[in-house]
């Protein structure tokens, strides 16, 4: 289930046992290439998100019930922004759970009774202060009727659940009790730590920003300022008012700086600013940060939008660089998810964040988790195995 990296100076990679073993980043499609699974413990999850819909086969490992190990053999989404609540994005997500269900189906023969369908807390979240729950229950029954499985369950799960499903999905067991998640999603974060040496007692950190709750607080401030620098300016008006007031609480409340010595960042941002930063770092599903880092990031980004476009980044790594394409291919990937202002307003959130840990006496360890995007789901689909 765990992955390790080994530490070296030069390549800035850490001794980490961290997370899970996953295949690629799910941001962009896969080969749809079949493969045949003659064991019987092959499952999959796919989770209804805000932005979209996500798909993760897990194989789970020979001691899954003593230790939960287990491994992502895929990871894909695809993009239909269901939380607009519109008749296009509802379809467009219909289309889009019943083509990955397919693909679970068909592509990698298994069964229905071993495939899992939910609802992520950022839908539950926003569909029940929009007053929208209604969209939750026609999808789930449409799509129960496009696959004639009337009994198909697509569970609504909130806040708790998930923060509490990705760590068991991302923080290996070494480290459980030591480490402080966090996932910086699209309009709020969530994450959380177990506090007393079990997994039955989690408390949880909720904030009521994310990248773009954040980007878009900062443009109506901005008014009719268009310009990068006003943007900029104005980014640092709300992260240090309104969002340092929250994060400050937030943290206080869970306790969670005497309590952690490891902090792990995931969400799209961690994956943007890993890769960009640490481009040569392709392959490894978490990187070793360190607030300097991100800072150095964030200013040179504030100067111009090109700091880290792909042929800055191809610069950097050079043409001997086997993995030269694919790095590339991750970058373009990279700022078709994230404009210059998207990625300011994640890394200051980030920073805002990281800061709260940066203490005089006690510095804690940062790493971001590329791949964060599959732990809840994985978790859950082993929680729902196990029953």
């Amino acid at each position: 289930m765990y992955i390790l990296f080994k530490m070296n100076i030069l390549s800035r990679i850490i001794l980490f046992s961290f997370c899970t073993i996953l295949v690629m980043k799910g941001g962009y499609a896969q080969n749809n290439q079949k493969k045949v699974f003659t064991r019987n413990n092959i499952y999959a999850g796919i989770e209804v998100g805000s932005k979209g819909v996500k798909l993760s086969i897990i194989e789970l490992g020979k001691n899954n019930k003593k230790d939960g190990s287990f491994k992502v053999i895929k990871d894909t989404s695809v993009n239909t922004d269901f939380i607009s609540f519109t008749k296009p994005t509802f379809t467009a997500t219909l289309n889009g759970l019943h083509q990955l269900y397919l693909q679970a189906l068909q592509n990698f023969e298994i069964p229905s009774s071993k495939i899992f369908t939910v609802f992520s807390s950022g839908v539950k979240a926003i569909a029940e202060k929009e007053e929208k729950l209604y969209y939750t229950i026609n999808l789930a029954d449409s799509f129960k009727v496009r696959i004639k499985e009337p009994g198909r369950q697509l569970q609504l799960i909130d806040a708790m659940e998930e923060a509490k499903l990705s760590h068991l999905g991302i923080v290996p067991e070494n480290r459980r009790y030591s480490t402080f998640l966090i996932d910086i999603g699209s309009g709020n974060s969530k994450g959380g730590y177990f506090p007393n040496g079990n997994t039955k007692d989690f408390k949880l950190f909720n904030l009521s920003w994310g990248t773009k709750s954040t980007a878009n607080e900062t443009e109506k401030r901005s008014g009719e300022d268009k310009t990068i620098a006003g943007f900029t300016k104005n980014l640092k008006r709300v992260i240090n008012g309104a969002v340092d007031a929250d994060v400050t609480y937030a943290i206080n409340v869970s306790g969670a700086y005497e309590m952690s010595d490891y902090v792990a960042i995931s969400g799209g941002i961690a994956w943007s600013v890993s890769n960009l930063i640490f481009p040569e770092l392709l392959t490894s599903t978490v990187v070793p940060v360190t607030y300097d880092d991100v800072l150095n990031f964030y200013e040179q980004l504030s100067k111009s939008p090109k700091a880290f476009s792909a042929q800055a980044v191809e610069k950097l790594i050079g043409n001997d660089n086997p993995d030269k394409v694919r790095i590339l291919q991750e970058v373009n990937q990279i700022h078709k998810v994230f404009d210059q202002r998207s990625l300011l307003s994640g890394s200051g959130l980030l920073l805002k964040i990281m800061r709260q840990f940066s203490g005089v006496y006690e510095k804690k360890q940062f790493f971001l988790v590329k791949n964060g995007q599959v732990g809840w789901i994985s978790a859950y689909v082993n929680a729902q195995v196990k029953k």
